[in-house]
């Protein structure tokens, strides 16, 4: 079963790498590439694109992504708000100074509540996937005064397996299979192993070589960000479950309906956790629902966010 699982993903994921929608975002990308921006901030350069007035919201991308990650989703959402969407410290364009031993969501939260300072905004709505939530998480649980609401989707607390039945051995997967032979893979310097184990345990064996040309060049504009993260001592600290229950703020979790084993342990314990969250489950998706399906992801976050 979980290999009929896995196949299943990997053809969605090239379904969609093929589609019509890849081209059209790489050209939303040359369209909002005039509206690039950067600042400095705790001795980083962070690249960020603005546009639309109002509340501002802020987009935090994922792993091995950047601030291309939301072309799909800048017209919808900066029609109604204020779009900040910017690339993590060490993400695509950012050019910044070789990678620390310790990075984690932790830095990542400082950096974004050092962006807000410079961009003298002191509360908005936030909306992060995948590492980019777990960034979002740290920084609201740290700095909730400044958060009007927050959507996440799939933010990877690992450290919450251990608690949750079954996850310590999708803890064991996850590290044993991917993330640890990724980090050897980089301290090598070979982007290229490391990207094919990633696509292996993400998207089914064999993965890497079936993206396109265009796709794989995106990978290996975040590849540093990989590398931080990978071969850092503890990427995915420690967050408490009493410090996240004691968040009171409009919180929307976002996941898919055919994510990864133990994203869904996370964000049904989350979706415990915060009684008062509300859930959207992207039907037929993965963990990569912002680029399968656009359109709901989409959707669902401005319909959470108008009413907040």
């Amino acid at each position: 079963m979980k290999l009929h699982t896995r196949q299943l993903m990997g053809s969605l994921l090239l379904l969609l790498f093929f589609s019509t929608g890849l081209v059209a975002q790489q050209g939303d990308g040359d369209r909002f590439s005039a509206l690039i921006k950067n600042v400095r901030v705790n001795g980083v350069e962070l690249h960020y694109l603005e546009k639309g007035s109002g509340m501002p919201v802020v987009l935090i991308h994922g792993g091995l992504g950047d601030y291309r990650e939301w072309n799909p989703q800048i017209e919808r959402i900066s029609s109604h708000y204020r779009v900040i969407a910017y690339s993590r410290r060490y993400n695509y364009p950012n050019n910044n100074a070789e990678v620390p031993p310790d990075h984690s969501a932790i830095v990542e939260a400082r950096d974004l509540a050092a962006l807000l300072d410079a961009l003298k905004l002191e509360r908005v709505h936030i909306v992060g996937y995948s590492y980019g939530a777990l960034t979002a998480l740290f920084f609201a649980t740290e700095h909730p005064e400044r958060v009007r609401s927050l959507t996440m989707a799939e933010p990877p607390i690992l450290r919450w397996l251990s608690e949750i039945p079954g996850g310590q051995a999708e803890l064991d997967k996850f590290m044993q299979t991917m993330w640890r032979p990724a980090g050897e893979a980089l301290r090598r310097d070979d982007s290229e192993a490391a990207l094919r184990i990633t696509c292996d345990y993400f998207s089914g064996k064999g993965s890497y070589d079936q993206l396109p040309t265009g796709f794989k060049q995106s990978l290996i504009d975040n590849i540093r960000e990989w590398k931080a993260l990978t071969t850092s001592r503890d990427a995915f600290p420690m967050l408490s479950r009493d410090t996240v229950a004691s968040l009171n703020l409009p919180i929307l979790l976002l996941t898919g309906e055919k994510t990864l084993a133990p994203l869904r342990m996370i964000n049904d314990a989350l979706n415990h956790l915060l009684c008062n969250a509300k859930q959207v489950t992207i039907p037929g998706a993965t963990h990569d629902m912002w680029l399968e399906d656009p359109e709901r992801c989409g959707q669902a976050t401005i319909n959470f966010l108008t009413k907040h």
